[in-house]
């Protein structure tokens, strides 16, 4: 049942980790540009998709890393990108043993009870979402956002590709 969640979960790392790339080129002037309904500037974005990419799956599994547990924020790319795969990997992991999506989970914080299965879909919607405002913002910046979509993932990892035409 977990392997169907393979490339939902490969293609959350692969996109943030595509996302920060381009953004480590930027000035620490564009870093700081914010936009209209979004979270914070491209740094504090980061920041937090990261951060609660691994608390979701610390509600789930009961594990954290240590910069998770701390809140501990970075502008150091190189950090963030050691982060996010470190998160990929726990998740990977995570899918390795049977998921019940009908378990019931209390968030760390004790006061909310959610399906295991619609944690998981909060954490796939979270990232997306913050992903697509740091690519606002960088449209506003008059920088062309890379392709981040899934059809992008598919055909740059293999597990997608263009069929020869029929001549």
């Amino acid at each position: 049942m977990n392997g169907v969640l393979f490339d939902s979960f490969q293609h959350n790392s692969w996109a943030t980790k595509v996302l920060l790339k381009v953004c480590s080129q930027l000035s620490a002037e564009q870093l700081a540009t914010t936009a209209v309904g979004s979270y914070g500037n491209i740094i504090a974005t980061f920041n937090h998709i990261i951060l609660s990419d691994a608390r979701y799956l610390h509600h789930l599994s009961g594990n954290a890393p240590e910069w998770l547990l701390n809140r501990d924020l970075s502008n150091d790319f190189a950090v963030l990108e050691a982060r996010a795969d470190e998160a990929a990997n726990n998740w990977q992991q995570f899918f390795t043993q049977p998921v019940d999506g009908e378990q019931l989970t209390i968030l760390v914080s004790g006061d909310y009870e959610i399906h295991a299965g619609a944690l998981i879909a909060q954490a796939l919607h979270h990232s997306n979402i913050h992903r697509e405002q740091i690519c606002a913002i960088l449209t506003s910046l008059g920088i062309e956002p890379p392709d981040i979509q899934p059809w992008a993932y598919a055909h740059e990892t293999g597990r997608g590709r263009d069929l020869p035409s029929e001549q």
